[in-house]
C-alpha cells in the first residue's frame, strides 16, 4: 500500500501519526476506564436479582442505558455536554487551564496524563518494531494493558471482557509467528494460568485467605500467549520485585493500610509490557552474564 512506503520512507511522519493515533486511543481508554466497571456492576446486579428471583433490579434510566459510546461525556459537577473541540487530547485540557468551560471546577489531571502516556508508549512501539504487523498488535496488546491497568488499580477488577478476547488474539497471531510460534503461546497460555492459579491455592491453603484474584491468572495466560512461555519467568519476577519493593514502600509511608488488599495487575502489566520491547534481549543478557 502507498501510505505504507510513504511511513516507511518518512519515519517522522509515522512517528507523528502513531503519536496522534495514541493520544485518540488515551482519550477513549479514559472512557473505557471509567464506564467499563460501571457497566459490569450493573449487569452483574440484574443478573443476581434474576438468578435469586428477586424480581426486577432498580435501575437508574441514565446508568440503564450507559455504554461505551453513549451518553456522550459531560462534566461530573455541572453536566456540561463536552463539545467536539474540548475533547482534543491534552490539547484541549491545556486550552481550559484544566478547568470545565462552564463551571470551572478543576479537571483531573489524570485524563490528559493517560492520553499523553498511551501516546508517548506507542511511538517507542513504532521506533522499536517500525512499519510492520507487530507494531500493530504491540498497540493493541499495549493499549489493553493501560486500560487494565488503571482499572484494576480503581477497582481491583480485570475484566473478562478485555483479558480473553486478547487471550485469544495472541494465540491467533501466533500462527503468523508475530512475537512467538504457535506452540511456545500455547504453552505460555497454559503455564501462565496455572502457575498463578497453584499460587493462589497453596496461599489458601496455608493461611486461609485468598492472596490474588482470578483475573491475575487470565492476564499472565495472555501474556503467555502473546510472548511465549520462556519470557514468563522474567515476567513473574519483575513483577513481583517490583510489587513488593512498592508495597512495603506504601505501607511504610501510609499510602496503604496493612490489610488493605494492593492490585497485582498493574504490576503484570508493566512487566508484561517491558517483555514485548525488551524481553528476547533481557533474557539474552542475562544468559550471557551466566556463561
Amino acid at each position: 500500500m502507498e501510505i505504507l512506503n510513504v511511513f516507511e520512507t518518512t519515519p517522522w511522519l509515522f512517528y507523528s501519526a502513531t503519536l496522534a493515533l495514541g493520544l485518540c486511543v488515551g482519550s477513549f481508554l479514559n472512557v473505557v476506564i471509567y464506564r467499563l466497571p460501571v457497566m459490569l456492576e450493573r449487569d452483574w446486579r440484574i443478573q443476581c436479582h434474576e438468578y435469586l428471583e428477586l424480581g426486577d433490579a432498580k435501575i437508574d434510566d441514565n446508568l440503564q442505558q450507559l455504554s461505551l459510546a453513549k451518553p456522550d461525556s459531560t462534566c461530573p459537577h455541572c453536566g456540561h455536554k463536552i463539545h467536539a473541540w474540548e475533547n482534543i487530547p491534552v490539547i484541549s485540557y491545556l486550552f481550559l487551564k484544566g478547568k470545565c468551560s462552564s463551571c470551572g471546577v478543576a479537571i483531573s489531571l489524570r485524563y490528559p496524563l493517560i492520553e499523553l502516556i498511551t501516546g508517548v508508549l506507542s511511538v517507542v512501539i513504532a521506533i522499536q518494531f517500525g512499519v510492520s504487523l507487530a507494531t500493530l498488535c504491540a498497540l493493541l496488546l499495549t493499549w489493553a494493558l493501560v486500560a487494565l491497568t488503571l482499572i484494576d488499580y480503581d477497582k481491583q477488577l480485570l475484566p473478562d471482557d478485555i483479558t480473553l478476547p486478547l487471550l485469544w488474539l495472541g494465540l491467533l497471531i501466533s500462527f503468523f509467528a508475530v512475537f512467538t510460534d504457535t506452540q511456545s503461546s500455547l504453552i505460555g497460555a497454559m503455564l501462565g494460568y496455572m502457575i498463578l492459579w497453584i499460587v493462589f491455592q497453596t496461599f489458601k491453603i496455608v493461611t486461609g485467605k485468598e492472596g490474588m484474584g482470578y483475573g491475575d491468572f487470565k492476564l499472565l495466560a495472555v501474556l503467555g500467549a502473546w510472548l511465549g512461555w520462556e519470557l514468563l519467568p522474567q515476567i513473574i519476577l519483575l513483577s513481583s520485585v517490583v510489587g513488593a519493593v512498592t508495597g512495603i514502600f506504601m505501607l511504610i509511608t501510609g499510602l496503604t493500610k496493612r490489610q488493605q488488599p494492593i492490585p497485582f495487575g498493574p504490576y503484570l502489566a508493566a512487566a508484561g509490557w517491558i517483555a514485548l520491547m525488551w524481553g528476547h534481549d533481557i533474557n539474552r543478557l542475562y544468559l550471557s552474564s551466566i556463561q
